[in-house]
């Protein structure tokens, strides 16, 4: 199963919306994209399931055209005027061929959750691999109101616990997508290096 990020020739900033084929076809966030719908229909003529990692604007502002377009059933962790499904911590859900264990990993947004599946990470904002900040393992920007490095840091240490050792594949909402390399790092690793430089209170962007 391999996600197709269809915001990934987005002309402005947007978040990664992840598209999953399969037995539940889903999308991992809407993204701000003009034109995203069009994007999906380009490999799949229905959505099922659209879950959100969080509901800052770039991850949610295109959710109208997207609920418009495919009518899917919406999992969110706080209320959203379109959710129909609310998804707490210790949840499960169906997205493309594998199920997902629900982490609620708050910091970068309060209601940011992080899908863990067998084999595949959708980590939203609290780890990226590189997106501009640090290239091998980084961690949403918490500088902002109602953010918070503390709650972060506890995040990711959490996720680090409820990772599976079969994880090879780290989708987040920004960046690039990391395969585990059998001869260098993990997905692990990445989390592990992004937890550390959190914890040194290392800031997002060092030349800011």
């Amino acid at each position: 199963m391999e996600p197709i990020n269809v915001t990934a020739d987005a002309p402005s900033f947007t978040c990664n919306a992840y598209l999953l084929d399969g037995e539940v076809t889903a999308l991992i966030d809407a993204g701000s994209m003009d034109g995203v719908v069009d994007a999906i229909k380009e490999h799949v003529d229905a959505v099922d399931v659209l879950a959100l990692t969080h509901q800052h604007t770039d991850h949610v502002g295109e959710i109208d055209a997207v609920v418009d377009a495919f009518d899917p059933a919406v999992y969110s962790y706080d209320s959203h005027p379109l959710q129909t499904h609310g998804i707490e911590d210790g949840d499960t859900i169906e997205l493309g061929d594998e199920t997902f264990e629900v982490v609620y990993t708050p910091g970068h947004a309060t209601d940011h959750v992080s899908f863990v599946g067998e084999t595949v990470l959708f980590s939203g904002d609290v780890v990226v691999y590189n997106d501009g900040a640090f290239e091998d393992g980084s961690f949403g920007r918490t500088d902002m109101s109602g953010q918070s490095r503390e709650r972060l840091i506890e995040s990711l240490r959490i996720l680090l616990d409820r990772l599976p050792a079969s994880i090879t594949t780290l989708c987040a909402g920004h960046g690039d997508v990391f395969h585990t390399d059998p001869d260098g790092d993990s997905v692990r690793d990445v989390v592990e290096r992004a937890l550390g430089r959190a914890e040194r209170r290392e800031p997002k962007y060092p030349n800011e």
